[in-house]
């Protein structure tokens, strides 16, 4: 099982915005030379304390930074950018990248996003379909275009000023081929969009504030959208995200995974739970459909979403939680605000150097078992 890592960063309110860009980049760095094998970024436009406005900007100023990890949009918001730019910017970034560059996509969630741009009462999900459709034509087809699909409000052409012998009209293609990897976030139980995702081959990251019983629908229903398309799907193409504090004893575990009132973990889910309640999504966090919002309480959040303990506790939580969802290909550590930068930096340094090594070594052991 590889080692990801995630960050929609959630900053308390009233930081530095300069020294969190820098934290942040620190952390990406960071996971690159612990041996992850990946880094999401997640952007917004309006949000103060989710305050990266750009991915791939963020991810640009990292290329020469890191040697080996993956540099992943987490997401890229399609329903807000045409189609067109998005391309010819991540297939450039591909090739800046050579390579070391996954396209995380989704729509665009934050409904302050959509009003400050003028598209609030116009379906998101729709545009984020149309414009998923033309940038992989885009990426496939050669001059001249004429992209064109049945009620899709983006059309590319350059019948008009198209002079090819000056290279005037053509479309970056991305250093992968046929394409990067496409990855998208997936946050409702149940979830129909992962269907559509087995369809495409774009490969699925499972929230890491959905309860764990939800999780297995994940894979249920990119299994299925797979099997429609006469495909086989592969665990390795499942992420899980994961809310994770390792710490080197217990006290320091629950304290800065939990108890005390800074709390980097207690903060980001204060922050999201408002937010779901706020947006009524407070489902995600729900065991079951018709459980109560009252039940749903900051605690009740806390202790079905974070893993913390030291690095036995999070072993013993993490097999737990596999055994519930069966097998997926990589665990996605969920990066939190530093508060206590030397606490945060171990925290990622014993989840890669042991609890990832012990985790896969007990995975091994019970393959071996069942194969005998």
């Amino acid at each position: 099982m590889r080692l990801g890592y995630f960050t929609m960063p959630v900053h308390p309110l009233g930081r530095d915005w300069s020294q969190t860009l820098r934290e942040d980049r620190e952390a990406f760095i960071l996971a690159d030379k612990l041996g992850f094998y990946d880094c999401f970024m997640g952007e917004h436009l309006t949000d103060a304390c989710e305050n990266v406005t750009s991915s791939m900007l963020f991810l640009a100023t990292l290329i020469n930074e890191t040697k080996q990890i993956k540099l992943a949009t987490g997401t890229t918001n399609l329903a807000q950018i045409h189609p067109v730019i998005v391309a010819v910017n991540a297939a450039m970034f591909d090739h800046l990248a050579q390579g070391r560059f996954i396209f995380g996509v989704s729509a665009g969630a934050l409904t302050s996003d959509s009003e400050a741009i003028g598209i609030l009462d116009l379906d998101r999900n729709k545009i984020f379909a149309e414009a998923i459709d033309v940038i992989l034509a885009v990426w496939e087809q050669n001059p001249p275009y004429n992209i064109n699909f049945p009620d899709n409000r983006f059309k590319v052409t350059f019948e008009r000023t198209a002079a090819l012998e000056l290279g005037v009209g053509v479309l970056a293609k991305p250093f992968q081929k046929p394409r990067p990897e496409i990855v998208g976030t997936v946050v409702a139980p149940f979830s129909p969009g992962v269907v559509l995702m087995g369809k495409r081959d774009f490969h699925p990251i499972s929230a890491n504030f959905l309860l764990a019983n939800h999780l297995k629908s994940h894979w249920t229903n990119y299994t299925k959208g797979k099997a429609e398309v006469g495909q086989k799907a592969d665990v390795k193409d499942w992420r899980v995200a994961r809310t994770i504090f390792v710490a080197d004893d217990d006290k320091v575990a629950r304290a800065y995974g939990r108890e005390d009132a800074k709390s980097p973990y207690l903060h980001y889910f204060g922050n999201m739970r408002a937010k779901m309640m706020r947006g009524n999504r407070l489902y995600v966090f729900k065991s079951h459909k018709e459980q109560p919002d009252a039940e749903i309480t900051l605690d009740y959040v806390m202790d079905n979403c974070v893993f913390a303990g030291t690095v036995n506790k999070v072993v013993d939580q993490i097999l737990a939680m596999r055994e519930e969802t069966g097998d997926f290909g990589e665990l996605v550590y969920a990066g939190m605000d530093w508060v206590d930068p030397t606490l945060a930096k171990r925290s990622m340094q014993l989840m890669a150097e042991e609890v990832m090594p012990r985790v896969n070594a007990a995975i091994g052991k019970t393959a071996s078992a069942a194969a005998e």
